[in-house]
């Protein structure tokens, strides 16, 4: 009977698997059609130990320093301020809607790139007024940023 399952070292962050540098069980053809040929894990064997623990502490000193970098781009986003001109009407509703994209757009007018992706809005914002609008940076770096919507 075949093998059900098989022990990967992640070498990066796979999401709903685990982080960079753990030690996971998986499908075998999961390893070898996607991880591996990726790049995103190792086969944990005896022969490739040392090889292993060198390349968690790497990728764990590599996710340390993203987390700190993203941490830092949170704490200079947050309370930052976007103003959009966007038509209305008179009672104050948009005639179309500021997505994602707008924020995206308006951000990067002010000199900041930020991944229209990474803009969490529930729903497309349809009225005139301030908005708190969350951007997540990764590694459980978040910052709120003020939307101002005005009448065009």
């Amino acid at each position: 009977m075949a093998k059900t399952t098989m022990h990967v070292v992640l070498q990066d962050d796979v999401e709903n698997l685990g982080r960079a540098g753990e030690l996971v069980r998986v499908k075998p053809g999961y390893a070898r059609n996607y991880l591996l040929p990726r790049g995103l894990a190792a086969v944990a064997t005896r022969g490739n130990v040392a090889q292993i623990e060198h390349a968690k502490a790497v990728a764990l000193k590599r996710a340390a320093k993203l987390s700190a970098d993203a941490k830092t781009r949170a704490a200079a986003l947050e309370g930052t301020r976007v103003e959009i001109s966007a038509k209305a009407g008179e009672s104050g509703k948009l005639f179309g809607s500021v997505g994602a994209k707008d924020i995206a757009a308006a951000l990067e007018a002010k000199g900041i790139e930020i991944d229209k992706k990474r803009i969490v809005l529930d729903e497309p914002i349809k009225d005139v007024g301030e908005h708190d609008v969350v951007i997540k940076l990764g590694y459980e770096a978040a910052a709120t940023l003020k939307v101002s919507v005005v009448a065009a």
